[in-house]
């Protein structure tokens, strides 16, 4: 128990540096550099650190496979903020192209969001909970593809009046520098549990998994 209470206190201080690294970058304009490349790495760069951090240790691996599921999917229910993308791009500050997609998609993932945790997290629909989960990933993978095509330096002549040039700064730059890498690692760690699933078992989740909640 010990040891999962490091890692409690662990992972909750990296992310409040990740934050805050977020936000700092964000003020400094960094995403903000007129190519893609800086905020592409801010999103793919957590992902790969924590790929690599739950193959090659157990006891992460072991942690992160314990954490409560219930948890880990209604703090996806935040994604019902992503409705401002259509709002914004109701005022033309943000492309239809990207903000269709990724608002309604995240608002539809938050919506169910609670429905899926109380529900769909034990071992009788570990189907259709792993494809909920499928369904979060590829909605968060699209928006973000859709907001580098419509960036200010590849839209070219495709969306020249709006572009998703407001997302490289704060607030917004939160979302892909931090929210939408997030989001995609609880998904990914909710897929690792329920893969662990006895299909025979009735338990909302696995006897052996530690109740974390998320701060």
């Amino acid at each position: 128990m010990s040891t999962s209470k490091n890692y409690v206190r662990l992972t909750a201080l990296l992310i409040i540096a990740w934050l805050a690294f977020s936000i700092t970058a964000s003020k400094l304009l960094v995403f903000d550099a007129g190519t893609p490349l800086p905020l592409g790495l801010a999103v793919v760069a957590p992902l790969a650190l924590f790929a690599i951090w739950f193959a090659i240790s157990p006891q992460f691996r072991q942690f992160a496979l314990s954490l409560n599921p219930v948890a880990l999917t209604i703090a996806q229910t935040w994604r019902i903020v992503g409705i401002t993308f259509v709002v914004l791009a109701s005022f033309g500050v943000l492309p239809n192209i990207f903000a269709q997609p990724a608002g309604w998609g995240d608002f539809a993932i938050g919506l169910t969001a609670p429905f899926v945790a109380y529900y769909l997290t034990r071992a009788g629909h570990k189907q259709s909970f792993i494809a909920w989960n499928l369904a979060g990933i590829l909605d968060l993978v699209i928006a973000v593809a859709l907001g580098v095509s419509a960036s200010p330096a590849l839209a070219g002549g495709l969306h020249p009046a709006v572009t998703t040039e407001a997302v490289t700064v704060l607030p917004l730059s939160l979302i892909p520098t931090f929210a939408v890498p997030l989001f995609l690692i609880l998904h990914v760690i909710g897929i690792a549990q329920a893969a662990r699933w006895e299909t025979s078992t009735a338990s909302r989740f696995p006897r052996s998994a530690v109740h974390v909640p998320l701060a």
